[in-house]
């Protein structure tokens, strides 16, 4: 019996109103587990608006630990309910520290761990690095029910490397919950097709299917009248070529879901002999802050 993989990501909005925004992330789920989606992935931070905006003291109250999170005591047991897999992206609290953060929940509802985003942006509206701590979990993969799976938060999915380092994990399958939109700064420049190319570079680079999901719809700055942020959506399925094979508009509400047979992947990845050539007594340069000249 070949090993198939099937994967759906939720693309969806979401407002201030924490238990409506878990709610209306499990209909999404259900949605996708009754149509034989096994890995489940909601988009980054949904547990609320995205609010890295503006620095703003009074949300970090809105960040838990990570096992008593109420979207995990939430999301967790859910996923054991249907038997899927379910990435869980939140904001999260270690003593004094603050990270963004996924947990993966098995098919079992079990708790396989936490991923902290490795890469933290700074700048206008994205003002990350006021509250959350660059991650120290490094890069993660997991032995799901399904498959060896590997997670990256929003900006890390710009990163190649982090890409290239779950792939030598053995990860079969990549997945990034994400939270991106419109830029304060500059109204002409979108960045929706980049981005998509990025993470469909890792893809073919890699020989591995990835998963982006996204949020849509607009939402304002909570006291900024003049303010506001629109999140393009665009969420889609790469398979191991980069090719497309399933994707939603800028504002379409809704799943994109694929499956994979992992055992064809494997092989496949292998024929092409990217991981077979690979010269890494030339990539020095790639572990340090600039490379020697």
């Amino acid at each position: 019996m070949p090993r198939t993989l099937s994967v759906a990501a939720i693309q969806t909005s979401y407002g201030m109103d924490l238990d409506a925004n878990i709610k209306k992330t499990e209909g999404f789920i259900r949605e996708a587990a009754s149509k034989g989606a096994q890995v489940i992935l909601p988009s980054e931070l949904f547990q609320g608006p995205y609010f890295c905006v503006a620095q703003e003291e009074r949300w970090f109250a809105e960040a838990h630990p990570w096992r008593e999170h109420p979207v995990v005591k939430a999301i967790a047991p859910l996923a054991g309910e249907l038997g899927v897999v379910i990435p869980i992206s939140i904001f999260e609290r270690e003593g004094p520290h603050y990270f963004n953060s996924l947990v993966m929940a098995d098919a079992d509802g079990s708790l396989l761990g936490v991923y902290r985003k490795s890469h933290i942006p700074d700048g206008p509206g994205y003002m990350e690095k006021y509250y959350f701590r660059p991650g120290d979990t490094g890069f993660k993969v997991w032995d799901t029910r399904f498959g060896r799976l590997g997670v990256g938060i929003c900006w890390d999915q710009w990163y190649p490397e982090a890409a290239r380092a779950m792939a030598l994990m053995g990860a079969e399958a990549l997945f990034y919950p994400t939270a991106i939109g419109s830029e304060p700064h500059d109204a002409s420049l979108d960045t929706a097709l980049p981005w998509r190319r990025a993470m469909q570079g890792h893809a073919v680079s890699n020989v591995i299917p990835v998963v982006g999901a996204n949020r849509i719809g607009f939402e304002p700055w909570d006291g900024y009248p003049n303010g506001g942020q629109t999140f393009y959506g665009s969420s889609f399925i790469a398979d191991h070529r980069g090719d497309l094979v399933s994707e939603l508009g800028r504002a379409d509400e809704g799943l994109v879901q694929a499956s994979f047979d992992l055992d064809f992947l494997t092989t496949h990845r292998a024929a092409w002999g990217f991981f077979r050539d690979r010269r890494p007594e030339f990539y020095t340069s790639l572990a340090g802050p600039r490379p020697s000249v």
